[in-house]
């Protein structure tokens, strides 16, 4: 019972701490002269996956690397079919051509690079197959690349702005981020600790918890925008939200856990990226050859029964 108190209490220190990290470097940030621009594209796109982040930093420094790679491939499931697929029956998603023809493109990449990567065996005849720091490297390269994409397509849309951060002092900003900051490691730690006795107690794998509960846990930050944005009829940052998350968690998250320890990869997670892969595929394929890049309540109600299907499956597998 303690077990379980402390994991449910990390979720909620996971997201508070993110919350007041993003609010107390946005507003220090913005009192230094920086743009509120730049702060919504380093600062607030950073928070947002705070809570991967720290996850797989612990799990990767505790060993559990079943978790980290089941929390990152989970997430990422959930984005796509559940976040997407519920926010698509809210309202239906009108996508941006730029969406479909480049960001959404970019996303695929990513699953498509770390599918090469995971994939040693298949490839090389390897008796194993794992993520290296070099392959971490790698990945941080990409998202480099990406970062300086969207920094330019801010600069083309310079009516596209970020809200001006909260105004607080510069010492009220401090306490937030270390605040913030202490709450993401806390919880963290209590996640991943949740998670292995779990897996020991019901006698499932690491990864399973990593794909299921913890992904799910995480991905909150990602469905409260992304619903929120649906409801107000926002679907841009409704669907640009998911996209981007899915790629700042392969490229930089995946690629910084590697750099801390070699994340193993077994057959298991070969059939989740795969399924991955044709989520992606599916989301590229609704926003371009349905109803003028619209993704509508029947394709959300597919992608919804996509995810229940794929759970079935991981459940029966352990």
């Amino acid at each position: 019972m303690i077990t379980f108190l402390l994991f449910i209490i990390g979720f909620l220190l996971l997201i508070k701490g993110a919350d007041y990290l993003v609010s107390g470097a946005s507003s220090l940030a913005y009192k230094l002269g920086v743009a509120p621009l730049v702060i919504g594209l380093t600062i607030v796109a950073f928070g947002t996956s705070a809570p991967e982040l720290i996850v797989n930093l612990m799990a990767s420094m505790s060993g559990n690397t079943d978790i980290a790679i089941g929390n990152i491939l989970g997430s990422n499931i959930v984005n796509i079919l559940i976040i997407l697929g519920v926010s698509a029956i809210i309202y239906p998603i009108a996508v941006q051509k730029s969406t479909v023809w480049k960001e959404i493109p970019f996303a695929l990449l990513a699953v498509v690079v770390m599918a090469f990567m995971a994939s040693d065996a298949l490839i090389d005849g390897a008796g194993s197959s794992y993520l290296s720091r070099i392959d971490g490297l790698v990945l941080i390269s990409f998202f480099v690349i990406f970062l300086c994409y969207i920094i330019g397509l801010a600069k083309e849309s310079p009516n596209e702005t970020a809200e001006k951060p909260l105004d607080m002092t510069r010492a009220r900003s401090i306490l937030f981020i270390i605040g913030g900051l202490v709450a993401l490691v806390i919880g963290g730690k209590w996640i991943v600790d949740g998670a292995v006795i779990f897996a020991q107690s019901f006698g499932v794998s690491e990864s399973l918890i990593g794909l299921t509960i913890v992904a799910i846990g995480t991905s909150l930050p990602e469905l409260a925008t992304s619903v929120v944005a649906a409801y107000k009829k926002n679907t841009d940052i409704a669907i640009g939200n998911i996209v981007g998350s899915n790629i700042f968690n392969i490229f930089f998250i995946l690629g910084t856990t590697s750099l801390f320890r070699t994340v193993p990869i077994v057959s298991n997670n070969l059939l989740d990226i795969f399924v991955l892969l044709v989520g992606t595929i599916f989301l590229f394929a609704t926003g371009f050859l349905y109803k003028k890049h619209t993704i509508d309540r029947r394709e959300g109600a597919v992608m919804i029964l996509g995810y229940f299907v794929y759970l079935a499956y991981i459940i029966t597998r352990g």
